[in-house]
């Protein structure tokens, strides 16, 4: 018994770190989303912004920038990472881009 009161400090840690790689790859899925629907968005002649932070969970706290050229736009989501573990950096933040074509009913073509 002694020695399981020992080692369940550890046991916890363990599972709030793997808690965290869940929030980590939860946040790096919910940035994809955004961008891919702010690039779809955009690329129509819309702003994209919108529709990318309505993609994502509102806890989330994420930017959404939009770049466009001639042929496509690109659409970059920073989401930041919630923490979960104590005594560890809060400033984790996950970057995801997508690309679209720009879309060719807007030019009359």
């Amino acid at each position: 018994m002694l020695e399981f009161a020992g080692f369940l400090p550890i046991l916890l840690l363990i599972g709030l770190a793997a808690i965290q790689l869940g929030l980590v790859g939860y946040a790096a899925n919910q940035a994809g989303s955004g961008a891919r629907a702010a690039a779809r968005v955009a690329s129509q002649g819309e702003g994209g912004e919108a529709a990318g932070q309505a993609a994502m969970d509102g806890s989330l706290d994420a930017t959404v920038a939009i770049a466009g050229g001639a042929d496509t736009t690109t659409a970059t989501v920073t989401a930041q990472v919630p923490t979960l573990l104590p005594f560890v950096d809060t400033n984790w933040s996950v970057t995801k881009e997508a690309t679209m074509p720009n879309d060719d009913a807007a030019d009359g073509s």
